[in-house]
């Protein structure tokens, strides 16, 4: 028998390509296209940022906005001089140097802790309470004079 093709014999099947593809490497309409990767470095980014922002929002809260802006009452100690400002249902207390003078300014004879009775000084005195945390003190002042 003699074969009707001259050289190879064996019969090859040209490469199946898909129909519908685009030929610029597209998918065909309908199909989805497959996603890009994802960055694990940035969203592990936002979270760590998350975490500090959350952070930071809480030791405000838990502290109290007063620390934050500076207008936390002062536990002075007895010696110790402080300035009295604001009115009188919110006064700003600060420490002071005694030498520094000024109407504002104030001696700490005695501190009173775990009270708010502002009647422990006396006459003579005058007295501030306060309260810084879970701690409540007054503090009995008299004028501090210059030396």
């Amino acid at each position: 028998m003699s074969t009707p093709f001259k050289g190879d014999s064996a019969m090859t099947t040209p490469p199946q390509s898909n129909p519908f593809a685009d030929p610029q490497g597209a998918p065909a309409p309908g199909m989805a296209p497959e996603p890009a990767p994802q960055k694990k470095g940035g969203a592990m980014l936002k979270k760590v940022g998350g975490v500090v922002v959350l952070a930071v929002v809480a030791i405000a809260v838990k502290l109290g906005l007063p620390y934050v802006t500076g207008s936390a009452p002062v536990h002075a100690e007895a010696g110790e001089c402080v300035e009295v400002t604001g009115p009188d249902n919110d006064p700003k207390v600060d420490t002071k140097d005694c030498s520094s003078g000024g109407s504002d300014l104030f001696k700490v004879v005695k501190v009173y802790d775990d009270t708010f009775d502002v009647n422990k000084c006396g006459e003579e005195l005058s007295a501030l309470a306060q309260q810084l945390n879970s701690d409540k003190f007054v503090l009995c002042l008299e004028p501090a004079t210059k030396n």
